[in-house]
């Protein structure tokens, strides 16, 4: 049975390297052009027309719409429609990579920790560089609630700093975790089936089993990669939300 892990190899398509730094054009850069290429090429094709009465790409082109445009709505409100190209934006990047990745032979970007990381915190610097922005100084006081014993402060405020700082760490290991652990899963019961196909006449009929069930893992996958492309927006739009509302 083959490496289940060997999937997440990074391997170098053209290499390169520029005063000792490996810049170097690999599967994971490859799988992310393609995926840049198939969600503009999908969704420009299937709203070229704006017909009236949708067809099923662009039935499916304005759920995604309204989906990400309902949580931007309910999570930062009215003042959120200035933040939806970049939602929208990072929802589809991610489900392009959730989705890319369940292509047999295929390289999923979104299973590589330093993918999930380097989003989430480029949305954490882009939230705080943002906050300081608009309230300058009073963006700290975010980490000292009003009404609190003065006594507490001490304790509290670092709780709160450290919370704060967590944020990025867990919203990219959120996804990285769930993706990896799905694919994982995939090799493993599609090795099985295919050790015990094999293995004679009776390890034929006993690899049906594991056949089964890794067709209805890929469901299952189909799910988890639009529910985590969905919970990395909203996260998004909570953490933007905190920054919107200290000016009320």
């Amino acid at each position: 049975m083959s490496d289940p892990l060997h999937q997440f190899v990074i391997e170098r398509i053209i290499p390169l390297e520029i005063g000792g730094i490996d810049l170097s054009f690999t599967n994971s850069s490859l799988w992310m052009m393609i995926g840049v290429i198939v969600s503009t090429g999908f969704i420009s094709v299937a709203m070229n027309r704006k017909a009236l009465v949708p067809g099923r790409m662009q039935v499916l082109v304005e759920i995604f719409y309204e989906m990400v445009a309902g949580l931007v709505r309910n999570n930062i409100g009215s003042e959120g429609r200035k933040y939806f190209p970049f939602i929208f934006t990072l929802f589809i990047v991610v489900l392009m990579g959730n989705l890319l990745g369940l292509i047999p032979y295929s390289f999923a970007y979104t299973s590589h920790i330093i993918v999930t990381a380097a989003m989430s915190f480029m949305i954490f610097g882009m939230i705080v560089v943002l906050a300081i922005m608009r309230h300058g100084l009073h963006f700290f006081s975010h980490f000292a609630p009003p009404g609190v014993p003065w006594f507490v402060y001490p304790l509290l405020v670092p709780i709160e700093i450290v919370s704060y700082l967590a944020r990025p760490v867990t919203h990219g290991l959120r996804l990285f975790a769930n993706m990896m652990a799905g694919h994982i899963m995939l090799k493993v019961f599609a090795g099985f089936s295919v050790a015990m196909a094999g293995a004679g006449a009776f390890g034929f009929v006993a690899a049906i089993l594991p056949m089964f069930v890794n067709a209805g893992l890929i469901a299952f996958e189909l799910l988890i990669a639009l529910l985590q492309a969905y919970v990395f927006a909203i996260l998004a739009c909570i953490y933007l939300k905190d920054t919107v509302e200290m000016d009320h």
